[in-house]
This record gives structure tokens, C-alpha cells and sequence, in this order.
């Protein structure tokens, strides 16, 4: 029972507020420090730790992350999202629900861009909201359509969660080789995450914008077209000027990181490199750079990071000591156990999964909770990419879920006091049904995510 003591008891300090690196290390070293005392620790599973962080500090894959955090704060910063929501009301806001539309579109845009899912939920809370409000949107829709179109930075590439999954994904990969007596083990890539998500991210965004198709149809009350007057009404010419200054350059940078990527001419850190860049000439194409905007970036680019490699060097504690008391024998065990074969045991860890996304950010799930069931989940014949679109997807969804999803947190952060709690909860009920059935469809028709790195990787 000590492993899943052990596992409690950090989930207990996580949501009593501590910080999750040492959270994790701490909690971890003083149940290995009890077990010695005890007898049933074996400090050699420490002597370990050395080879983990330096394994950490030498992971070329790793340091896509500070790139890609620096490019999205410097895309957030030059104003990005201002630029498409203007010009994407201009071309939808004519028509009913064409705000709705134009939110969406622009999350999708900002989710390829930034990869930050808070970052672009509050950004859209303060540009898009108070706007949808003022022209007489239901503030459920409103705050639906918002956090929905944020947490796409979750899914669609490139995306931060899927760099830091796919890292773990390929550990726990082979790991479930060599336990299976493979011992030449293939490897999955960041690249190959990046094409399984790419699919049903699109179908995703689908789904939200058929969504809103619809209620604009049948409730056009809640959803009305702007007015606009004959003072702000641009000729065709003007509308496609705008449209190619503003939309044009990010479509270029998401191209050039994204296909670099994706036909294989550079790796993830390679193009994340050139993505950093191209959000530099892009801040500066619109007149938004200056060496205060630069340092302000680099301190928050070195604080995210920061935060995240102390997060990996904890969960590589709490990991080594979790294995040193027998856990990962104690979960493969339970989750053979399990009925339903492998379908069981695959539900139940999407489930858990769910319910910690209510405590856990993203980052404390996949350094933590992946490195422990992956590799049983793997033996069992789940094919990797597959398996990591999954849980992107269910993160994702558990975001968005009442009471405690993190995407409510933020808008809620930055909403009118006249937009209720429980209005940002109704809103998001319908956007989460449509989640669960990407999940479904993804369940029953696996092709979804594993046929396009099958055709561009062979």
C-alpha cells in the first residue's frame, strides 16, 4: 500500500497549494527516507537520480520547450490575436453567429501559434468577451465558444503538451519493448505527434463551428450578426488587404514550424528555433518590438521553463522512489486485473487522467502519471501515437469540465462581473458533449490520429 500512499499524499500537497516540483521530490524523499528506516526502501534506486538529470539537461527534444514558450509570449505580446479578431469579425461578423465563428477560428490560429492554453484563454477573454457582450451574445455562448476555442492549444500543433508527451511517450515506449524482449525498440517522435494530432484537432474545431452553426440558426436571438454602419462597412479591396496583413504572416510562421516538422526537413527543436525568429520579425513587421518588450519576454520565457524542467527533475524523484517501492509492478498488476481486458484498463486510466486534470496542470500529469501507466498500457498492444492524442484530448476535456477545470479559472480571472460563474459553466456543457465525441470517434476509429504519420512517415 505504500505506493499508493505515496500517491495520495502528493496529491493531497498539491491541492493544499505547495509547489509541484518540490511537492513532488520532497513528499517523495521523505517516504524513501521512512522506507530506509524501515527496511523496505533500497536507496541504490537513488543512485539513479544522477544519470535521470543528466539524461534531462542532454535531451535535445527538451529544448523545444523554451522555444517554443518564447515564441508564443512574443506572438502575445505584438498582438497577434487583436489583428486576426478584427479582421475575422469583419468577414464573419456580418452574418449571425459570425463572432462565434471568428473566435473560434482565431483560438485555432492562436492554439497553432502559441501552444499556451492560458495565455490564449485570457487573451480571448479580454479582446473577445466584453466585444460578443456588447452586441447582444448570450454570455453562455460567449464564454463557451472562448474557453472551448482556448484549451485547443492542448491538441492542435505545435503544442507544448504534445513536445513534454511525446518525450515520455518515447521513454515509456521502450520501456514496453524491452519488457516484451524487443531489444532493438522503435522510437515515436514529437513529429509524430504532431501529424496524430493534427486530424482531429481540425475535426475538433469542425465540431465547434457546426455547433455554432447551428444555434445561430435556431436561437439567432443569442447569437446576432453586428451592425455595422456605413462609416465602418470596407470595400472588397480594403477586407482583403486587412485580411493579408493580419492573417497572411502568422499562417506563414504556423507553415514553416509545422510543415518543416512534418516533412521531416527539421526536427522540433530545429523548427521551433525558426518559429522564435519569425515571431521576432513578426513583432517587428508590426511595430511592437523594443528591447523592454524583449526583456519582458525573456523573463517570462525563463520563468515557464524554469518551472517546467524543476517539475521534470521532481517527478524523476517521485518516479524513482515510486518504483523503488514495487509501484510499477503494483499498477501493472491492477491494471491487468482489471475487467474488460485492455479496454478496461484504458478506461480506467482516461479516467483518472480526467479526474486529475481538476488538481493537476498538465505538466505534473505527463511527468507523473504517463511514466507509470504508459509502459503497461504499451504491452498491451496500444499503438503509442494513438495512445498520446488520447490523453491530449482527455486533458483537454477535463479543462473545460465543471467545477474545477483550469480554463473556467482563467476566464473567470478576466470576465465582466456581470457574466456569472454558472453562466461560464453552461456555456462550456455543450463544447464539453462535443469532446467526448471526438474521444468516442477517436476510440472506435483509431485511423483518425495513427493515418497520417502512417503516410507521411511510411
Amino acid at each position: 500500500m505504500i505506493p499508493l500512499l505515496l500517491f495520495i499524499v502528493v496529491c493531497v500537497v498539491l491541492m493544499a497549494g505547495f509547489p509541484v516540483a518540490f511537492t513532488l521530490a520532497g513528499t517523495a524523499l521523505g517516504f524513501a527516507f521512512i522506507g530506509q528506516l524501515t527496511g523496505s526502501f533500497d536507496t541504490a534506486f537513488l543512485h539513479a537520480l544522477p544519470n535521470r538529470l543528466y539524461g534531462i539537461i542532454t535531451n535535445i527534444t527538451l529544448i523545444a520547450v523554451p522555444l517554443f514558450i518564447f515564441m508564443g509570449v512574443m506572438l502575445e505580446r505584438s498582438r497577434v490575436a487583436e489583428n486576426l479578431l478584427d479582421t475575422m469579425a469583419a468577414l464573419f461578423g456580418r452574418r449571425r453567429g459570425g463572432l462565434g465563428f471568428s473566435v473560434t477560428i482565431v483560438g485555432m490560429l492562436l492554439a497553432a501559434s502559441t501552444g499556451i492554453v492560458g495565455a490564449t484563454v485570457v487573451t480571448m477573454g479580454l479582446l473577445s468577451l466584453p466585444t460578443m457582450l456588447r452586441h447582444g451574445y448570450d454570455p453562455r455562448i460567449a464564454a463557451g465558444t472562448i474557453c472551448a476555442s482556448g484549451t485547443l492549444g492542448q491538441i492542435i500543433p505545435p503544442s507544448i503538451v504534445l513536445v513534454l508527451l511525446g518525450d515520455v511517450l518515447s521513454s515509456a515506449y521502450q520501456q514496453a519493448q524491452l519488457n516484451m524482449g524487443i531489444l532493438a525498440p522503435d522510437t515515436v517522435s514529437v513529429g509524430d505527434l504532431f501529424s496524430g494530432a493534427l486530424l482531429p484537432g481540425l475535426l475538433l474545431v469542425g465540431l465547434y463551428l457546426a455547433y455554432l452553426a447551428v444555434m445561430a440558426r435556431w436561437w439567432p436571438a443569442c447569437m446576432p450578426a453586428l451592425k455595422v454602419s456605413d462609416d465602418d462597412r470596407k470595400s472588397g479591396a480594403s477586407l482583403l488587404q486587412q485580411v493579408i496583413h493580419a492573417l497572411l504572416p502568422p499562417l506563414l510562421l504556423i507553415v514553416a514550424v509545422l510543415g518543416s516538422i512534418l516533412a521531416g526537413y527539421a526536427t522540433p527543436t530545429e523548427a521551433a528555433s525558426v518559429g522564435a525568429v519569425g515571431a521576432i520579425l513578426l513583432a517587428v513587421s508590426r511595430r511592437r518590438f523594443n528591447l523592454a518588450m524583449l526583456r519582458d519576454v525573456m523573463r517570462t520565457t525563463t520563468r515557464v521553463t524554469s518551472m517546467v524542467f524543476m517539475i521534470l527533475v521532481g517527478a524523476s524523484v517521485f518516479s524513482l522512489v515510486f518504483r523503488g517501492f514495487g509501484g510499477d509492478d503494483i499498477v501493472a498488476d491492477l491494471l491487468h486485473r482489471l475487467p474488460g481486458g485492455t479496454f478496461g484498463a484504458m478506461l480506467a486510466v482516461m479516467l483518472l487522467m480526467f479526474l486529475l486534470g481538476f488538481v493537476l496542470d498538465f505538466i505534473e500529469i505527463t511527468f507523473v502519471v504517463v511514466p507509470i501507466v504508459g509502459p503497461v498500457l504499451l504491452t498491451m498492444g496500444l499503438d503509442p501515437v494513438w495512445l498520446g492524442i488520447m490523453i491530449a484530448l482527455n486533458l483537454q476535456t477535463s479543462f473545460l469540465t465543471p467545477p474545477f477545470g483550469f480554463a473556467l479559472f482563467y476566464l473567470r480571472g478576466v470576465a465582466p462581473k456581470e457574466v456569472t460563474t454558472a453562466q461560464i459553466y453552461q456555456g462550456v456543457m455543450p463544447f464539453i458533449l462535443l469532446q467526448l465525441g471526438m474521444l468516442g470517434m477517436l476510440a472506435l476509429w483509431p485511423q483518425l490520429a495513427t493515418w497520417l504519420p502512417g503516410t507521411i512517415y511510411d
